[in-house]
């Protein structure tokens, strides 16, 4: 049986929340501080995906070899068009960098600020969900970086309505693209983890999402137009496809969950 959460007073509670975030920022600081630093190796992964050697690119490359096609060659310049407009996105980045390395630390500190007033079976599940949610939002960060984002790069990038128009992307837009499109990526990515709590608190069966499947695809085009941080067919329908092959995923979990 969990400790009594009453024990402790409210300011004690507001005490130990303000360790807590005390302890996050000091350590999101510490990583984004080291993350600045290293300059190099931090924009090196950042400008990967706009590289022709990037894995992605290399792996359609060899795609098209077996199939008896070549593969374009492409080539993409970033500007910038502030006098300090670098010197932010460098803190930007670094502090993103940070926070994401101290995720870990993040997720273990809220935890154990929450987890006294939890029951045993309680924390239990928080455990599970919390480490699974951790997965996916990963998963979906990855995705985005090595597939979606690529491609989506590559063909606005060097998309041309005539050979007069030199695409010149400045780096502030290239950034912005990329990191809403890992974070809306990672919360997408969440849809089989809250399908499974739905389905376990009985919310949700997986009748009801089979029955209501088309609704649902409507309603996933609707939220890829609203994430998509471009306007184009081709990137809502990047976007769009990972929401509707997890949400097929989720009936199959639900039905497990149901059934088990």
């Amino acid at each position: 049986m969990a400790p009594n959460p009453d024990r402790q007073s409210f300011w004690e509670h507001l005490d130990a929340l303000r360790a807590t975030i005390v302890k996050i920022a000091a350590v999101s600081v510490v990583f984004g501080v080291a993350a600045f630093c290293f300059k190099e190796t931090l924009f090196s992964v950042i400008l990967a995906p706009k590289e022709e050697g990037f894995v992605t690119y290399r792996l359609l490359g060899r795609i098209a070899a077996l199939t008896g096609s070549v593969a374009e060659d492409f080539q993409v310049r970033l500007i910038n068009t502030g006098l300090a407009q670098q010197f932010v996105i460098h803190m930007k980045a670094a502090l993103c960098a940070g926070v994401l390395c101290a995720s870990p630390y993040i997720l273990y500190q809220l935890f154990r600020f929450v987890s006294p007033a939890l029951y045993a079976k309680e924390r239990k599940y928080a455990v599970r969900v919390v480490g699974w949610s951790y997965a996916m939002f990963l998963a979906g960060v990855l995705s985005s970086y090595f597939l979606i984002f690529p491609l989506t790069f590559r063909f606005l990038g060097t998309y041309q309505v005539s050979e007069e128009v030199e695409n010149l992307i400045t780096l502030d837009s290239y950034i912005s693209t990329l990191m809403l499109m890992s974070l809306c990526m990672g919360i997408v990515f969440e849809i089989p983890i809250l399908c499974w709590l739905f389905a376990r608190l009985g919310f949700l069966t997986a009748d009801f999402m089979r029955r209501y499947r088309k609704h649902a695809i409507v309603i996933i085009l609707v939220v890829a137009a609203v994430i998509t941080p471009t306007s184009d067919v081709f990137t809502l329908s990047l976007v769009a496809l990972p929401m509707w092959l997890l949400y097929e995923a989720s009936i199959r979990i639900v039905k497990r969950t149901k059934d088990g």
